[in-house]
């Protein structure tokens, strides 16, 4: 006689609600590559931590980076601009393109690359400097402006772009350090797009701000995007959701899916990307 064995209910779990797309804000795919990356693998000493990511992001885009803790994402992220140069044990191997350019050819200066790949980080790094220096900073070590009306100018633009601008205008002397975390990250974000990159890099950029100034993050991305291509890293699904066109899952080290944003969360071809959007891991 076959014992009776007790059925579970099934737990259904809801994946993230996935915004329509705004009016006007097309598929990624259909903008120009900008940024390729093919076969990348790279070691922290013997650990290897990337295997193989291929993965094109596009202009006029969002490309969200999603995945569990420690999964890659960005290390990714800072092979894109060669940040990860700066650590000695650090070895990158495959081919990583700029507009059709190898970044990490001989002949490319990291330090001009940077300037072309601006970057954003996890916490707010304003420099110990006034608001208006912060964001004079990168224009004057690049040699971009020759008179100070010229400097005056890509100060209050790269403000205003980052929409601190109003907030800021009647104390540009004051120290950008005494500003709250949104307005400091929007400062970087200013200081960042100053010498007007082509890509932006943004890893985890809200992490550490309140939801009101995580919004106005969110709908300034929206806004640069119109001129940028840009990549981020979160651990927020609902942010993914909300300001990309297309999501990379990363899982191990490795790229197991990416695709336009509303397929990844609603229709993904992996199960282990089922698995991480409904909350069964990560």
């Amino acid at each position: 006689m076959e014992a009776k064995v007790d059925e579970q209910p099934a737990v259904r779990v809801q994946a993230p609600t996935v915004p329509k797309p705004r009016e006007g804000k097309t598929a990624a795919s259909q903008h120009e590559l900008k940024m390729g990356a093919r076969d990348v693998n790279l070691w922290y000493g013997a650990k290897q931590a990337l295997f193989d990511v291929n993965l094109e992001m596009f202009d006029q885009s969002v490309t969200a980076l999603i995945g569990p803790s420690g999964c890659g994402k960005s290390t990714f992220l800072r092979c894109l601009n060669r940040m990860n140069d700066v650590i000695d044990i650090c070895r990158v191997q495959g081919d990583i393109r700029l507009d059709g350019e190898d970044i990490y050819a001989p002949q490319v200066d990291p330090v001009q690359l940077r300037a072309r790949v601006g970057m954003v980080f996890q916490k707010p790094n304003p420099f110990p400097k006034s608001i208006f220096e912060n964001v004079a900073y990168a224009p004057r070590i690049h040699g971009l402006c020759s008179t100070k009306a010229e400097m005056e100018e890509v100060v209050v633009k790269s403000l205003t772009k980052a929409g601190l601008f109003e907030e800021v205008k009647d104390r540009l002397d004051e120290p950008g350090t005494g500003l709250s975390g949104g307005q400091q990250q929007r400062l970087c974000i200013a200081r960042a797009i100053s010498v007007n990159p082509e890509v932006l890099l943004m890893d985890e950029p809200c992490s550490a701000l309140d939801p009101i100034a995580t919004a106005k993050i969110e709908t300034l991305m929206d806004e640069l995007r119109e001129s940028l291509c840009i990549v981020i890293v979160t651990h927020s699904m609902q942010q993914a959701a909300r300001v990309s066109q297309r999501t990379a899952f990363f899982h191990l080290g490795k790229l197991v899916e990416v695709d336009e944003t509303p397929k990844i969360f609603t229709n993904p071809t992996d199960q282990r990307t089922q698995d991480y959007v409904t909350g069964r891991f990560g």
